[in-house]
């Protein structure tokens, strides 16, 4: 088997105490994995999306940088997959999977509000990871993936703005 074909895992979550919105991916990709930062796929949408939600242009600055901006607007990133085998970075061809401990790290988020799953296979398997978080919010998110084409930038962004009523 080649290291294309093995185990890939998450990354550590990106969270403090002022974390209120919590956004899960499903696992990172080939570009994001090569470069060991989330999601750095340039053509992936999520730093523009997330930037629209807190108003600022995420994309145009450096990772350390916007970890620190979602951190102060109160966004934490993680994902539903601890580990999984993946041939690419298709959700579609994840198998294998072992999930995150996300009720264990959301038990340790006193303003957390609303878990975001970004794609539906993060919503699989995090929404079973979480059930019966107790006053959690899931939200299920379109995914900011460059795979997922079924809807247009304008139309995530509608989806991804809901967050704004987590974060005030």
């Amino acid at each position: 088997m080649t290291q294309a074909e093995g185990r890939k895992s998450s990354f550590a979550p990106v969270v403090d105490e002022r974390t209120r919105v919590l956004i899960l991916g499903s696992l990172p990709g080939e570009a994001s994995l090569a470069a060991a930062r989330y999601y750095a796929n340039p053509r992936n949408q999520f730093w523009r999306l997330v930037g629209e939600v807190i108003g600022s242009d995420l994309a145009v600055r450096g990772y350390d940088e916007r970890l620190a901006l979602l951190r102060e607007h109160g966004i934490g990133l993680w994902d539903a997959i601890g580990s999984a085998r993946r041939r690419g970075s298709l959700d579609t061809a994840i198998r294998e999977v072992e999930a995150n401990p996300l009720g264990d790290l959301v038990t340790h988020l006193p303003a957390l509000r609303c878990v975001a799953f970004n794609g539906a296979k993060s919503a699989a398997i995090g929404a079973r990871e979480l059930a019966g978080a107790g006053q959690v919010e899931l939200v299920r998110l379109p995914s900011s993936s460059p795979a997922h084409a079924a809807l247009t930038y304008a139309e995530k962004l509608v989806h991804w703005s809901n967050l704004r009523k987590f974060l005030g």
